[in-house]
């Protein structure tokens, strides 16, 4: 079956003041049809770069992307008309209502007598009481609602969502994988990019990480988590731990936790502790969750350093923001 997605050897690199930038380093990758995935990385990994060269908003210096078999370059037409984005950034166009921007942005795909799917979607996404409302009196969160039905009014088969929670509230994130859910399960292909690690955990599949422009983890979730410390110990302490125990620890104000990898590591971090006259609250043992497995392969050996010969100075590229005006 032809992948949903294609990443093969995507090299992306920009020019700078200071020089060349490189900010992908062969890229490769397939997405099958129907996956839920999930391509995480700190600021600055290249996320953004890869999408927007997936989108047709950046071109890659080398290599080859396809969506649904799509060149995106050659076959931009047919590659774009099969993506549906949403954006990072809340942008909106200020002189129509929710259900007027839904229109045209149908006619931009050639969508006609789409009401039906419209009214489904404004229903989905909570924003059927608001389909009458001009964009600028939407709140930031009603907004970003309407950046998820923009990208799905064309019914595109594969839908890629930047950061699509960022700064939103606890009912717009239920109601949006709710939805986004249902698409997956009839057969949408959907790429998550995001911060909120449990997020991840709980919706994909497989998730491949980035690290300075380089895959540097790409496998099943239930896999990344089992190759970690299956153990966490969960506590509260106003005191500072001891530094043999610091290197080994997620600290968050009060809250620390410490990997073990079996019983007798638990007894020792626990011995440790009263040792150095640690005083602990809340002692709870747990399994390693997908943000220890992040932090511990990003805290991991460093990428090795690539140079090339100097290629001819990128144009400036557009952001991923305009793909939804």
């Amino acid at each position: 079956m032809t992948p949903a997605i294609s990443f093969q050897q995507v090299h992306k690199t920009f020019a700078t003041p200071r020089g060349e930038l490189r900010a992908l380093t062969d890229v490769s990758f397939d997405i099958r049809q129907g996956e839920f995935f999930g391509l995480l990385g700190p600021n600055g990994a290249g996320k953004t770069t890869l999408i927007s060269i997936l989108a047709g908003l950046a071109r890659a210096t080398s290599g080859r992307v396809t969506v649904m078999g799509h060149e995106v370059v050659s076959d931009y037409a047919a590659a774009r008309q099969s993506l549906g984005i949403v954006p990072q950034e809340l942008v909106f166009d200020p002189f129509f209502s929710v259900r007027e921007s839904l229109r045209i942005q149908s006619g931009y795909f050639g969508v006609k007598h789409n009401g039906a799917w419209i009214d489904e979607l404004l229903e989905g996404l909570g924003l059927a009481d608001k389909a009458g409302a001009n964009m600028r009196q939407l709140s930031g969160g009603m907004k970003r609602r309407v950046l998820v039905a923009q990208a799905l009014v064309h019914r595109p088969p594969v839908i890629v969502l930047d950061e699509p929670t960022a700064g939103v509230d606890v009912e717009l994130r239920q109601t949006l994988w709710q939805f986004i859910a249902r698409l997956n399960k009839q057969g949408s292909t959907v790429l998550l990019t995001t911060h909120y690690l449990e997020e991840a955990e709980a919706l994909c599949g497989r998730i491949a990480m980035l690290k300075q422009g380089r895959v540097v983890a790409l496998d099943r979730t239930s896999n990344l988590l089992a190759g970690t410390a299956s153990t966490m110990l969960r506590f509260k302490t106003d005191d500072t731990l001891p530094a043999d125990l610091l290197g080994q620890s997620r600290v968050t104000g009060r809250i620390a936790q410490i990997k073990a990898r079996d019983a007798i590591e638990v007894e020792a971090v626990l011995a440790r502790l009263r040792a150095a006259g640690v005083r602990v609250e809340d002692l709870e043992i747990g399994r390693a969750d997908l943000e220890d497995v992040f932090l511990e392969i990003m805290n991991g050996a460093e990428p090795p350093h690539v140079t090339q010969p100097p290629r001819a100075a990128d144009q400036a590229e557009p952001t991923l923001a305009e793909v939804a005006r």
